[in-house]
């Protein structure tokens, strides 16, 4: 039976970012899920807090619908949808053959970059979604690496006030991304089976935190040259590529 893969989108993102890595990948008919976080393209649910402890049990939920229906998957996640998925892998190690993250890793020793400080701290963060304008967004992320198209879909969903919303409390329930004191103590809980591929570049989460991951950890390593942070989207062959031969590997 073929594995079921599971990806996660990050901060600012929407499952679109997965759009050129998919066609790469040419899963052909292997069941795949790409599910949009909750608020970033809808309205929040009814009752859903968006804190980091309820998306990573929202993650559980999902991979465990997948596995009820095709056993053990494999996750892939980038930005904060590869801490989401490291975590659910630490929680749930029984649904997951393997994860694979790009450009965020759970490490003690990360402090967050200065938009994640800004978003953390109230009243600033407040200011700053007030002033973020749709287009200026999609300049900023096309300038950084992401394909036009896909900034500009963005940019869409940044209308969405839930969706803004919801990124400040994500992040002030990270303490903006420190996870010294929480999530960072489980690392050892992961699965063995794990992969870490990295655009070279990324202004955001420097390729040492990377490095000192694999190190730390044995975890094996993809540097993507001349990406940034959106290397999934900017370098789709060679990701793939890389998930091809980790995923054949296991």
């Amino acid at each position: 039976m073929p594995t079921a893969k599971l990806f996660l989108h990050g901060v600012p993102d929407s499952p679109a970012i997965w759009r050129p890595l998919l066609a790469a990948l040419d899963l052909g008919d292997r069941p795949v899920a790409v599910p949009a976080l909750p608020g970033f393209t809808a309205p929040l649910p009814a009752g859903f807090v968006p804190t980091k402890e309820v998306y990573a049990d929202w993650a559980v939920g999902q991979a465990d619908a997948l596995v009820a229906m095709h056993g053990p998957i494999d996750i892939v996640g980038h930005d904060w949808g590869a801490l989401i998925a490291q975590r659910a892998a630490m929680l749930r190690p029984d649904l997951f053959r393997s994860w694979a993250v790009s450009n965020a890793v759970i490490d003690p020793d990360y402090r967050g970059h200065r938009v994640a400080r800004i978003w953390n701290t109230p009243i600033l963060g407040e200011i700053f979604m007030a002033l973020s304008k749709p287009a200026a967004l999609a300049k900023g992320l096309t300038d950084q690496g992401m394909p036009a198209d896909i900034a500009a879909e963005e940019a869409v969903q940044w209308e969405n006030k839930d969706k803004r919303r919801a990124i400040l409390k994500l992040y002030r329930s990270a303490k903006g991304l420190s996870f010294r004191h929480d999530w960072a103590l489980d690392i050892d809980r992961l699965p063995a089976n794990g992969a870490l591929i990295w655009g070279a570049n990324d202004p955001y989460v420097d390729l040492s935190v990377a490095r000192r991951f694999a190190s730390n950890t044995g975890t094996p390593l993809t540097i993507v040259e001349g990406a940034g942070h959106w290397a999934i989207a900017e370098r789709p062959q060679e990701v793939a590529a890389a998930l091809h031969a980790f995923w054949n590997g296991l």
